[in-house]
């Protein structure tokens, strides 16, 4: 009985003080919100145990208040949920946040923040992401779907100013991406035996984007 006792006040104290949306967060969100468009090229490489694929290269564009767009004429394998690192659909509906605390990754300190969306119509049920409060920009984060599974991104960038990665990793769990695998691309070895025989499917994404062509809000 003690222990529920405890229980219940713990999570009432964690939910008191997640009322007001993260400071740090909102500036983060700001800097991306002054985007108002952008295009870039990418070199994509995929990592999964049971697929052979060729590095595959693409078009990328994003308006503001969208998912980010991907073209090409050589694959269509793209978890876009997870590749969406605009992040403007974590910010699409009311949420309420909690300070976590930070994390140190070789040897820097970034800021920790759940996102816990209020609205039934946000297609996600919770998000943790890393921050760089000197820099104002998202360096990790671990997206949990309501449909599409758990994605977790890891972003590198070129330089301090810039607000856009050069280098995204995505892990995120193939059995539970909506394109068959045989739409992958025209190149590619999909051992379906190995697929049928791993009870766990996962898999990477790599990300290398280039030629920025960056809009800002006016």
């Amino acid at each position: 009985m003690k222990n529920i006792i405890f229980g219940i006040i713990f999570l009432g104290i964690q939910i008191l003080g997640a009322q007001e949306p993260d400071e740090d967060l909102m500036r983060v969100r700001e800097r991306l919100d002054s985007l108002s468009s952008f295009k870039a090229t990418i070199e994509l490489d995929v990592d999964i145990s049971f697929i052979k694929m060729p590095k595959k290269y693409a078009d990328i564009s994003y308006e503001r208040g969208e998912r980010i767009q991907f073209e090409s004429d050589d694959f269509v394998m793209l978890p876009k949920r997870g590749l969406d690192f605009s992040f403007s659909n974590l910010f699409k509906y009311s949420f309420i946040t909690v300070d976590r605390g930070f994390e140190v990754i070789e040897g820097k300190k970034y800021k920790a923040i759940n996102i816990i969306p209020t609205d039934k119509k946000a297609d996600f049920s919770i998000a943790m992401l890393l921050l760089d409060t000197e820099n104002d920009r998202i360096v990790g984060s671990e997206i949990s779907t309501k449909k599409e599974g758990t994605y977790q991104l890891s972003l590198q960038y070129a330089s301090n100013k810039m607000p856009l990665p050069e280098k995204v990793e995505v892990a995120f769990e193939v059995e539970r991406m909506k394109i068959p695998l045989n739409y992958m691309g025209k190149d590619i070895d999909v051992d379906k035996k190995s697929m049928r025989e791993e009870e766990v499917k996962k898999g990477k994404i790599y990300l290398n984007i280039e030629n920025y062509q960056i809009r800002y809000v006016e």
